[in-house]
């Protein structure tokens, strides 16, 4: 089963949600928003795609934090996954976890290609 990560009031998870549902996809859907993100799932994610695919360095919360919180952040991965956990925001959105492994950020073409 698919598993999706992200925060429900975003317009790439409306786009990655509807795709889902065209294609007959069963997913289960995590709120990060709502229920946290645990620091193993984060650590799981930064070592199979690296910072710069999950870190959002483009939102405004990137840019709301100090120079100093993002260069603490950016210090190791351990900082990361804490501000990350700290500010899910943070992190880029949808996450897709399938059988195969993870697909971040939304990519019609391979949401199609899991049909």
């Amino acid at each position: 089963m698919l598993k999706i990560y992200g925060i429900k009031n975003c317009s790439s998870m409306k786009k990655a949600f509807d795709l889902l549902h065209e294609l007959g996809l069963a997913y289960e859907f995590h709120d990060y928003k709502k229920h946290g993100i645990d620091p193993e799932t984060l650590k799981t994610w930064l070592d199979a795609q690296g910072e710069a695919v999950i870190l959002n360095k483009k939102g405004t919360t990137w840019r709301k934090l100090s120079e100093q919180e993002q260069q603490n952040a950016l210090n190791s991965q351990d900082n990361l996954i804490d501000t990350l956990s700290t500010h899910t925001s943070l992190i880029k959105r949808p996450v897709l976890q399938t059988s195969k492994g993870l697909i971040v950020g939304f990519d019609e073409a391979s949401y199609r290609a899991l049909a």
